[in-house]
């Protein structure tokens, strides 16, 4: 059976959602094989999530040359990876960096390249068949991928993870690296600053708020909070200096497809709706009737957000305790 392999996406060995969901995936196409950025400490860390969720083999790729760079040396390596290997196809996290990487690795393996795929499944005559949501959310295409070693950007929370037991086995795996891909080093790192939520793009629940806050997101932080969801923000907010841009749901911002998305004090412009259009059930607070949005809902709430959150959040709440 042909490998699979799925770059990891974890911080100090505590891997994301996103790559239990890849491992799931890459077990529809071979044999997953993770490949891990990061020191045996880290490696350490990852290995039993990684195991659990259907890694065969744990590649590692250790040192500075890695870490001191941007993402040209990852890209180089797994290109090593794909032709040692023969890879059926490469699954990486559609997070900024992985696109980049996936990308790069595109034109350096001459491999057809898809980046946020929401289904991923053996294609009718070869390769990899994807299911992508294009033109602003506006229609859902399948795409058959059959050059080279499909190279697969995966959408968060589009894939149910499922555990399959791997072997694990880990392999340090050391690449003669070239100096167009070290050309560029990290001078300086900072930090964000923990905001004790989820992340946005890994979130089963996301409450957003927009231009009808009026710059108060406080109803909208409360609610998010009794449901132990992530905060987005609309374009309007953001631009508006209302809320950080990291925040911003939408064309322009982070796209996401949550469980539950609640929209609260945002029309639905095609800019934002191309954002979140994919969730899977999605609510709208909006006091204008006549707000784009509602078109879009499962379920509409006419009504002012200051008073329909404070209710609703004193409500999850009361039932939680």
């Amino acid at each position: 059976m042909a490998e699979v392999l799925v770059l990891v996406d974890h911080v100090d060995g505590d891997v994301r959602k996103s790559t239990t969901e890849a491992l799931t995936a890459a077990a529809r196409l071979g044999e997953p094989s993770a490949v891990l950025v990061g020191d045996a400490a880290a490696a350490a860390a990852a290995h039993d999530t990684l195991a659990r969720y259907g890694a065969a083999k744990i590649y590692r790729l250790e040192g500075a040359a890695y870490t001191d760079h941007l993402v040209a040396p990852v890209a180089e390596a797994l290109a090593h990876l794909v032709e040692r290997t023969s890879a059926a196809a490469v699954l990486l996290p559609a997070t900024n960096d992985g696109k980049e990487i996936a990308g790069r690795l595109a034109i350096k393996t001459s491999s057809g390249l898809i980046t946020d795929a929401v289904d991923v499944q053996p294609g009718p005559v070869g390769g990899v068949q994807t299911t992508q949501s294009v033109f602003a959310g506006a229609y859902t295409v399948v795409t058959n991928v059959t050059q080279g070693s499909p190279i697969l950007t995966l959408k968060p929370n589009s894939i149910e993870p499922a555990e399959a037991p791997g072997v694990g086995a880990e392999e340090s795996i050391q690449v003669q690296l070239s100096e167009a891909a070290t050309a560029a080093t990290i001078t300086e790192r900072k930090e964000k600053e923990a905001s004790g939520r989820p992340s946005l793009t890994e979130a089963s629940i996301v409450v957003s708020g927009g231009r009808g806050t009026a710059g108060d997101f406080g109803p909208v932080e409360n609610f998010a909070d009794s449901l132990s969801a992530a905060v987005g923000a609309s374009r309007a907010a953001v631009d508006a200096g209302w809320y950080p841009h990291a925040a911003q749901v939408g064309q322009t911002g982070v796209q996401v497809s949550p469980q539950l998305y609640i929209a609260a004090g945002i029309s639905g412009a095609i800019q934002h709706r191309a954002g979140m259009q994919t969730s899977k059930t999605i609510i709208a607070v909006n006091k204008d009737e006549e707000a784009p949005i509602f078109e879009l809902v499962d379920f509409g709430v006419v009504g002012d957000l200051f008073a329909v959150l404070p209710q609703a959040t004193q409500e999850v709440n009361a039932r939680k305790s």
